[in-house]
């Protein structure tokens, strides 16, 4: 699943093209996605203009000139590319390469000035769906989100205050979207090592400076990889989904057997499972 610095990248890359575009015509392939497309969804978005393309967690939102609130999702494996004549390029940079085969285009934007925004998805696990942006908060997506973890919201003492008496180990707790909107697992980890923080302990456990010192952590992660997929879509005008993308900096994530990365410790990175996923750690640094 894409992480918010993918998201971000993503956003990030397609703001050229559909900021402030024009939208003359919404081409469907399929009638669904993970879900159905929205009634008459390709009617009500053709012939709008994009005033602004944001995000919230790991959603793109594409703010429409009347008033209505564009939501997608990658889901899995979902990627968009820019068109342009026979000129294309795959937009953000993934830890997992994305798919580029014709047959999985499922939605091709046809914008004013002759770009195309097309979103391809073998697996289709993303989604579009429309809300009101005076009401989009409230909708079914973005309303049990938690604070973004790079808005000023978040910090230490925000970040106490959400495990607090929790029982749950701390990744878990950071995982939770309901706490905090858009972590993911790659980037807990190294926050986590970061931080000198053990990913079992429980979350409730964390000191007020703890808390603090893993706040930042998780901004400063986030930010290093928002700037490093930046970097590559400035960089790279045909992207291949490895130059540039922040793997190439991770500290423990996928670095099973590998010392740890920090100077003053003699452990290893070693791999556990959590819920189901890798979680990558030090135990002799994070306690």
């Amino acid at each position: 699943m894409p992480e918010l610095p993918e998201v971000e990248t993503v956003r990030l890359g397609l703001l050229p093209a559909m900021e402030g575009a024009r939208i003359e015509r919404l081409e469907l392939r399929r009638p669904d996605l993970r879900f159905p497309f929205p009634e008459r969804f390709a009617e009500r978005v053709g012939g709008r203009t994009v005033n602004s393309l944001g995000r919230r967690a790991k959603y793109l939102l594409a703010d429409l000139d009347d008033g209505a609130l564009l939501i997608m999702h990658l889901g899995m494996s979902g990627s968009f590319r820019i068109e342009a004549g026979d000129d294309a390029e795959t937009i953000g940079e993934f830890y997992h390469p994305r798919g580029k085969a014709g047959v999985h285009d499922h939605v091709v934007f046809h914008l004013s000035g002759g770009q195309r925004v097309v979103y391809n998805d073998p697996r289709r696990f993303g989604f579009m769906d429309l809300a009101r942006r005076d009401t989009a908060e409230a909708s079914r997506h973005l309303a049990a989100l938690g604070i973004e973890p790079i808005g000023n919201e978040f910090h230490g003492e925000a970040l106490h205050r959400l495990v607090a008496g929790k029982k749950a180990p701390l990744k878990a707790a950071l995982l939770d979207q309901r706490l905090v909107a858009g972590l993911g697992n790659i980037y807990v980890c190294e926050a986590l090592h970061r931080a000198g923080l053990s990913p079992e302990r429980q979350a409730g456990s964390l000191r007020p400076d703890e808390a603090e010192r893993l706040a930042d952590a998780v901004r400063t992660v986030l930010g290093e990889a928002i700037v490093a997929g930046g970097s590559s879509l400035r960089d790279h005008r045909q992207t291949n989904g490895e130059l540039g993308y922040f793997q190439h900096s991770f500290r423990v994530y996928d670095r099973e057997g590998d010392p740890c990365p920090n100077l003053t410790c003699d452990g290893v990175v070693e791999r556990t499972v959590q819920s189901g996923r890798s979680t990558f750690h030090c135990r002799r640094c994070q306690l």
